[in-house]
């Protein structure tokens, strides 16, 4: 028997994101540390989170994320904002302290993968998973990543992830 593994990806669109917005009352602060080079991978920290067409409150809000630990690129540091593309390609600022600077997640993209007992993708056939599904990211090596989708283990083509290899 083979479980398949699906997603429940949800985004707000514009309209409800302007009615959330106006309750995002969080004080922006800046990251502390060393600015990493970019881009790099990194993973959203809370379950509603703003992407904002500009770096600043005053810009329009033109998504709500409300899904902790989705995977993003993050293209560009500004004084507290982080300029990132999401796995669609979409593109936006979010405040630095809703973003995880350290990329723990990746995100099952194109058609259901196999997710193998071997870190070779070899062995036997452990799980399927649905595009979208994210997981936890272990090591990948030799186009195999280890990845943990909810407390089930295997191996998976890094080529199936956004969100590993080089961003």
């Amino acid at each position: 028997m083979h479980v398949t593994i699906r997603s429940t990806m949800i985004q707000i669109g514009l309209a409800g994101a302007l009615v959330l917005g106006l309750a995002d009352m969080v004080l922006s602060r800046a990251h502390a540390g060393e600015p990493e080079s970019v881009p790099y991978w990194a993973s959203l920290r809370n379950s509603q989170t703003n992407m904002r067409v500009g770096p600043g409150r005053d810009y329009r809000i033109n998504w709500i994320y409300v899904r902790a630990g989705l995977p993003l690129k993050v293209l560009r540091e500004m004084e507290g904002w982080v300029l990132v593309e999401d796995p669609d390609g979409a593109r936006g600022w979010m405040l630095t302290q809703f973003v995880a600077r350290k990329a723990h997640t990746a995100i099952v993209r194109g058609d259901v993968t196999d997710i193998r007992e071997n870190r070779d993708g070899s062995g036997r056939l452990m799980w399927r998973a649905e595009p979208g599904v994210i997981g936890r990211l272990g090591d990948c090596g030799g186009g195999w990543c280890k990845i943990d989708i909810d407390g089930r283990q295997g191996y998976i083509p890094q080529t199936a992830l956004w969100g590993a290899g080089q961003p």
